[in-house]
């Protein structure tokens, strides 16, 4: 499963792969006009560049400060750093493998935009599910998404309060 959704990935669709809170919608960042489509999600409304490690963060996006991404991440955390907001986030290991071989990924939460998040595939809209290329499934997750912290001013600031505890 984990080839097909690298396969999808590249052909430009859309998949769904589990975090460490809930199940995301992915995309390649070239193609992330799908999720906004799948979702009818608000497109002043950015998703997340979601990586495998920090390195691949860094790499696409050069400009981010990898010390202040390795204070929270990897973990449950959506940062906010300039215009785009980042997540490293405990992948189960196919989803894990899935990110590395492409890189970094869109994201944001396989739901229908304001809908409930999914804690497990079938949680997924259905429209959403038959619109991917691939699904990969592991099970039921935690079923909270992420902390959204915008690191763009002096003080980090909670936008969103979710699975992660800011550390002090």
């Amino acid at each position: 499963m984990s080839g097909q959704a690298v396969a999808a990935l590249r052909a430009g669709r859309a998949v769904i792969l589990p975090t460490d809170t809930v199940y995301g919608l992915c995309a390649l960042p070239e193609h992330e006009d799908v999720l906004y489509e799948l979702k009818g999600r608000d497109r002043s409304k950015p998703v997340a560049l979601l990586a495998a490690a920090v390195g691949a963060l860094v790499a696409a996006v050069p400009d981010l400060d990898r010390s202040v991404l390795e204070r929270y991440l990897p973990g449950p955390f959506t940062l906010v750093v300039g215009k785009v907001g980042v997540r490293v986030p405990e992948l189960p290991p196919r989803a894990a493998a899935v990110v590395r071989a492409v890189g970094v990924v869109a994201a944001t939460s396989a739901n229908v935009s304001g809908g409930p998040d999914p804690r497990r595939v079938e949680d997924v809209p259905e429209e959403i599910r038959a619109a991917c290329g691939a699904i990969v499934d592991a099970g039921e997750l935690p079923g909270v998404p992420s902390t959204v912290v915008d690191l763009t001013g002096l003080e980090p600031r909670v936008l969103r309060e979710g699975a992660g505890l800011i550390p002090e």
